[in-house]
């Protein structure tokens, strides 16, 4: 696979190293969502069925990057409301406990913390082991062992957000389903740039939010929510979720039945002219490049990077805990992390800096000039300790 740059209008001055943060539009994206624009100007043109039909499509394309069926797949405007979708219909087991990591993203800790406390469940936050350089077999091994008949839920992000550290989901998983635990993933940091099969991982529910590693705009998000919530009750109440939604001349005959699966799910106005088409055109595009061939791109992205830095001593997780679209680097102690900050501004190199860690993401659109960029700041700003 080579360099997809040309399908975005990024700076060529800019070396974006930031995907993590938010993804740049793609070039097929925004000319969606120019031509929903000019349809808005006229809208006694639109029919019934163009409220449904791109949200299927939708679901659809969705439902093939992680292997699940299309009506399995919820449109939600954030994680916060997928992980809210779920868990309202998550029953606490007596003097059980629900399950986390250190440092889980806001929006699934919260979400489980206001879970735990209305069930009377214990929160249990899983820790790395902070004196170890790598942490990622024994931080997989201690939430194993975490997980007993106890266990009411486990909630966690498929790899970590703050470095890319990877879970081991089909042995979590499995591990759920021995217990009869209910499995939530926060896939937002890792599909689309990772394969995902949620059959093979034993996944209750992954939620994720489209506008990183999915291309998409935001304040849209996809969940897959299984057939266990089938009889489950929705946050709202959307008339689009109601069986007879495309009947628009007989809505007012209230059908209590639900769309069936998960569409009871999606949040009202799931139609969103302007978004949606944006969306869909994302993942059509992520569909033709395929998240196992974007992860062996960026693999092959990053080496010389790697290679310099371990040079210097900087140690990396073996390669079933470590993501090549996302990752962070613990620079040398001596490191003038002022001077760094300062030489990655000046060179135009867009990066999260944490500390005395850099958190690498990369994606297609990046080329072999992004990286030596940044090997080439990094050795200047040593040389200037």
């Amino acid at each position: 696979m080579k360099s997809q740059k040309e399908l975005f209008s990024l700076d060529e001055n800019v070396h974006y190293l930031n995907c993590a943060f938010k993804a740049p539009l793609l070039k097929s994206a925004e000319a969606a969502c120019i031509n929903a624009l000019i349809k808005e100007r006229n809208p006694f043109n639109k029919s019934a069925n163009d409220f449904f039909e791109t949200t299927a499509d939708v679901r659809s394309s969705f439902g093939k990057l992680i292997n699940a069926p299309a009506a399995n797949i919820a449109i939600i405007p954030s994680t916060s409301y997928g992980f809210s979708s779920v868990l309202l219909n998550v029953k606490g087991k007596p003097n059980g406990n629900a399950i986390t990591i250190q440092d889980e993203f806001p929006s699934g800790y919260f979400a489980l913390q206001r879970w735990s406390e209305d069930h009377n469940n214990e929160l249990i936050v899983v820790k790395p082991n902070e004196d170890a350089d790598l942490v990622g077999k024994t931080w997989n091994e201690d939430l194993l062992k975490q997980i007993n008949e106890k266990t009411s839920v486990v909630l966690i992000s498929s790899i970590h957000w703050m470095n890319g550290l990877r879970f081991d989901l089909e042995k979590i998983g499995q591990k759920c389903k021995e217990v009869g635990a209910i499995f939530i993933v926060d896939g937002t940091q890792s599909v689309g740039a990772l394969s995902m099969d949620v059959k093979k991982y034993n996944i209750h529910a992954l939620v994720c939010a489209t506008y990183k590693w999915l291309f998409g705009p935001y304040s849209i998000g996809l969940a897959y929510i299984s057939d266990d919530f089938e009889s489950g009750r929705p946050i709202e109440e959307s008339w689009m979720n109601r069986k007879n939604a495309k009947e628009f001349s007989s809505l007012v005959a209230y059908d209590e039945n639900y769309e069936s699966h998960a569409g009871k799910y999606n949040v009202g106005e799931t139609s969103n002219f302007i978004l949606m088409p944006m969306l869909l055109e994302s993942l059509m595009q992520v569909a033709q490049w395929q998240p196992a061939k974007i992860q062996g791109y960026c693999r092959n992205l990053i080496q010389p990077l790697l290679s310099y830095l371990k040079e210097l001593g900087v140690v990396f997780e073996p390669e079933e805990y470590f993501s090549s679209h996302l990752f962070s680097l613990r620079l040398p102690g001596d490191i003038n992390l002022e001077k760094l900050q300062q030489n990655l501004s000046e060179n135009k190199i867009y990066i999260s800096v944490r500390g005395e860690l850099l958190r690498v993401a990369v994606n297609v659109f990046n080329e072999e000039k992004d990286i030596q960029k940044l090997i080439d700041v990094i050795r200047t700003t040593l040389l200037m300790r």
